[in-house]
């Protein structure tokens, strides 16, 4: 287990928001994703964070606590309906 990047001034939203991120990134490692369901939770992530510095640095944060890497997983869904990292 691992604690997750969270902001404390984000709201109850926003925190529900990142964490269908980390949830869609964790389900693109362990047993793949459909770009759809990927690129809906990005885009909402991105509403809560919209700095790409702040991005890549809870990316970074994430991938530390996790090995699991937010980019990795949108670059592949560039180029794929099905995602898995596995």
């Amino acid at each position: 287990m691992y604690d997750y990047p969270l902001d404390p001034y984000w709201s109850t939203q926003d925190i529900i928001d990142v964490m269908s991120l980390y949830n869609a990134v964790e389900k693109a490692y362990e047993e793949g994703i459909s770009k759809a369901e990927f690129m809906e939770c990005y885009r909402k992530f991105t509403a809560v964070v919209d700095s790409k510095s702040e991005q890549k640095q809870i990316d970074a944060a994430f991938e530390k606590a996790s090995h699991y890497s937010i980019y990795r997983v949108f670059l592949k869904a560039k180029d794929n309906d099905w995602i898995d990292m596995r």
